[in-house]
């Protein structure tokens, strides 16, 4: 047997050119290392243990050496104490029944007179001690803590917050000298007993106010820092000891935290430090920003609080990446706290959101979005919508999301808000959420006097754009023209600022023939143009025949819903009675925008789709005529098999299988909007045509029209004594009747429904609104973000059993701000087998935090009894 040293196994395992190679040489060499310990080969133990841990750390099993590390540890030179010390942090963890073995070995070393001897074994201790050892060792520990060794008591300290953390309970004996830890003279000492007491801390918060005394001599030692000379020993980068001022002021920072007396003694030190310290460095940089996250998390007075803010904008001058984000992530945490001394260094953050760095982007963005008010919207929007054109895909999703949430947040006028909309839509329409659309539509129908100024504007971009233009664009601006599309030729509202243009009908239909005749033209484009085209029938007279031509091609498309809407707007046409067809075809009724944008208002349907809007057979309501509301009927008993529940056959009116699928994740095909009705299924295509026409209702449901208003919004169900509302056709009208959910009456105690380990919380307020009615359950959610970061595009989606009926309300709002609970949300369920069957939902959470797209999915079986 011949032992090679550790260099020239190194050399082999380096020579070796495949891993069967390596595998070789190293099951040759452990075979040597067995046969010397089989052997009793003392001489060379210590070698072969080294030689053991490289063969560890190639990741091939090292076991059979655990205990020649104890026998190392147990001899007496100090070279083989090392390398089995060494060795027995390297191979073992504090899950190793072996580590047992060795505790009486560290106690006798821990005594020792050498001090490298104490230091080995307080060093071991502190890496991979058990909780027993811990237990054990914690008397040595402590009466090393008061060392006259300035290197055993440093050891010492570092060794205590592993004790601490594998027994609490001893914190009681470690206490009393950590105030003799803080007075020691020798830095190395000192920024072991801070870091002592900052962990000790951190594990039990309740100890802060016991050690806030130590506040004036922290002071102390970080004066005596500030002001002290050049020292070889401890100077870096111009400064004296940069590692103890760090964590002398993140200690200072927990014990000032809520605190006025002591963020008062410790006040004029953190100015002193923001004021002296040289930020040329790194060091300087690393002791600014410390200094500034202290100044921010205890009582501070406004100037000092703005002398930090004014310290984080010169480092987004830096040339460094690295110091520019931790300025941004601060600021970003900060704006709450001091909005107006941020605002002073807006031009600059501006300029990060164009940096090349996407993680200084995305940053820089985020705190944007803080910054804008209702006085600085203008300024803030160009430069985004600027900086939107050149920008990286990738970085479009969130931007776009970002300035439209701005836009309809802070917009000083409906006009200001339409024209940056359309913008946005122009630049990039693609990456616009639906519900911007919706909401810009909801803004058009109620801005009487911008109507014709936003068809005539629409019309533009449209026509500029023409067949390059977005699928959101497109709907938009064709929606809008099919309501408002004799504005354009009768320059009916027109403004002073609008230039004069001339358009005759016939441009118009050139312009919808030339996009519904593209080969790219998608089936929801089309959809949209078959509406509008109807809608335009009853006011272009002169182009009645060519709409009729444009309507009747999509009969024979391969598109089930394009072909039924052609087939019935066909027929609608040619029919003879044209004051019906005209008060089918009129306007949309304006919905009041405080009732669409409140969480009281519009039923929103738990399902509705993520992706592109969809759109739904065309229904409806004219002259006291209400059309039959069909019966939704479940093409499968997923949602049952998803709850494990068995459903009944006799079933209340429930969702579709498609709905079950959006709510699950695919979102691959739209989700019809299905509102809960009496009626039945008109038979045929010319019953609902004669429903149209003015023939009998069936049922006096009202119709659920709104298929292509960007999203399936369901109109609620209205009492019987209620006159009906007309609704117009194709299902343009998307937002349906609204009201606002009954009072409650009877409450239960609230539950949890889910907590998400990215920090955010559903919290379930129910109650009984109708004490008459058990069956009808009201459920308030309230969504709290204990995280750091806001989350954005917030989405809440549930799916009940079909023997239940579900009324979603809208949230209040779609982003929830970091350490809020502001948002919530309310729901109806109506448990048709109520004493039978418990309430029970499936929940579906989407969000993104930082960009980052979130889903979560979670069921919730924990109602109250009664329920």
């Amino acid at each position: 047997m011949s032992s090679v040293r550790l260099r020239d196994l190194i050399r082999a395992v380096r020579a070796c050119k495949t891993a069967a190679q390596e595998r070789g040489v190293i099951k040759k060499e452990t075979a040597n290392i067995i046969s010397a310990f089989n052997s009793h080969d003392v001489e060379n133990r210590h070698r072969n243990v080294a030689k053991l841990m490289f063969i560890h750390m190639l990741g091939y099993p090292t076991h059979f050496g655990q205990m020649e590390c104890l026998k190392l540890i147990a001899a007496n030179g100090f070279p083989e104490k090392r390398m089995g010390y060494l060795a027995l942090m390297v191979l073992l963890d504090e899950r190793q029944e072996v580590l047992m073995l060795v505790t009486n070995s560290v106690k006798n070393d821990l005594a020792s007179s050498n001090q490298f001897v104490v230091g080995l074994a307080l060093c071991a201790l502190g890496n991979i001690c058990s909780t027993e050892m811990a237990r054990d060792l914690a008397p040595e520990v402590e009466k090393l803590l008061a060392s006259s060794n300035s290197y055993i008591r440093k050891k010492a300290a570092l060794c205590a917050i592993r004790v601490l953390k594998k027994v609490p309970e001893m914190l009681e004996i470690f206490e009393p000298a950590m105030e003799q830890l803080l007075s020691d003279r020798h830095h190395g000492v000192l920024i072991a007993g801070v870091t002592l007491l900052t962990e000790l801390l951190v594990m039990n918060p309740d100890r802060i106010d016991f050690h806030r005394k130590q506040v004036p001599q922290l002071v102390r030692i970080l004066r005596n820092l500030v002001s002290s000379g050049y020292s070889a020993e401890h100077t870096v980068g111009g400064l004296t000891d940069p590692f103890l001022q760090v964590k002398v002021l993140r200690l200072l920072r927990i014990l000032g935290a809520g605190d006025a007396t002591a963020s008062d003694i410790m006040s004029d030190m953190l100015a002193q430090v923001a004021t002296n310290t040289d930020g040329a460095k790194n060091a300087g940089n690393a002791v600014l920003y410390e200094c500034v996250q202290t100044i921010m998390g205890v009582e501070s007075i406004g100037g000092l609080r703005v002398l930090g803010i004014n310290i984080l904008g010169k480092f987004l001058a830096k040339s460094d990446n690295n110091i520019r984000y931790v300025a941004l992530n601060t600021l970003s945490k900060i704006v709450n706290v001091d909005t107006q001394a941020v605002q002073r260094h807006r031009n600059t953050i501006v300029d990060c959101v164009k940096d090349a760095d996407v993680s200084i982007r995305r940053r820089a963005l985020d705190l944007v979005y803080a910054l804008v008010n209702e006085q600085n919207i203008l300024v803030l929007s160009k430069e985004l919508l600027e900086y939107l054109m050149v920008s990286d895909a990738e970085f479009r999703v969130d931007l776009t999301q970002k300035i439209c949430s701005l836009v309809e947040q802070y917009a000083p006028d409906k006009q200001w808000h339409i024209d940056t909309i359309m913008q946005v839509l122009s630049k990039a329409g693609e990456y616009v959420p639906d519900e911007v659309c919706r909401r810009l539509v909801v803004t058009i129908s109620n801005a009487t006097e911008l109507q014709g100024y936003s068809v005539r504007s629409l019309y533009k971009v449209l026509q500029t754009e023409g067949k390059a233009a977005s699928q959101q664009l497109m709907c938009v601006a064709i929606w809008t023209i099919g309501e408002y599309g004799e504005m354009i030729l009768n320059h009916q509202d027109e403004l002073p600022e609008e230039d004069p243009m001339t358009v005759t009908e016939m441009e118009v239909i050139d312009l919808f023939e030339s996009l519904y005749r593209d080969p790219l033209c998608s089936s929801l484009t089309r959809q949209y143009l078959s509406v509008a085209l109807v809608k335009l029938s009853s006011r272009f007279s002169s182009c009645l025949e060519r709409i009729k031509e444009l309507v009747k091609e999509g009969s024979v498309s391969v598109d089930l819903e394009l072909q039924s809407r052609a087939v019935h707007f066909e027929k609608l046409c040619m029919a003879e009675n044209n004051s019906i067809r005209a008060s089918i075809l009129e306007r949309m009724p304006a919905v009041d925008e405080k009732i669409y944008g409140s969480k009281e208002g519009a039923m929103v349907d738990a399902t509705t789709e993520n992706g592109h809007p969809h759109a739904e057979p065309a229904r409806a309501q004219s002259n006291g005529v209400k059309p039959a509301v069909p019966e939704p009927v479940s093409e499968t008993n997923m949602l049952g098999d998803l709850l494990g529940m068995d459903t009944p056959t006799a079933a209340a009116p429930h969702s579709s299988g498609d709905v079950l699928s959006d709510l699950l994740g695919d979102m691959s095909s739209p989700a019809p909007a299905v509102a809960p009705a009496t009626g039945a299924m008109p038979s045929s295509g010319a019953d609902l045509l004669a429903d149209l026409l003015g023939s009998p209702a069936p049922a006096a449901a009202p119709a659920n029209v709104g298929g292509l208003g960007f999203g399936g919004m369901v109109p609620p169900q209205q009492p019987a004594a209620v006159a009906p509302q007309p609704a117009q056709l194709g299902g343009m009208d998307f937002m349906g009747q609204m009201s606002a959910p009954p009072a409650t009456a009877q409450g239960f105690p609230p539950i949890v429904a889910f907590t998400s380990p990215n920090g955010l919380t559903v919290n379930f307020e129910i109650s009984k609104p109708n004490p008459g009615a058990p069956q009808v359950t009201l459920v308030k959610a309230t969504f709290t973000n204990s995280s750091a970061s806001s989350m954005d595009a917030f989405n809440f989606q549930v799916a009940v059993p079909k023997f239940m009926q579900l009324q979603l309300h809208p949230a209040s709002a779609a982003v929830l701000p970091p350490g809020s609970s502001s948002v919530t949300q309310t729901m109806e369920v109506t448990n048709s087998m109520h004493g039978q069957k418990p309430l029970v939902m499936r929940l579906k959470i989407s969000y993104s935090i930082n960009g980052a797209p979130i889903t979560e999915q979670t069921q919730v079986n924990t109602f109250p009894q009664g329920c």
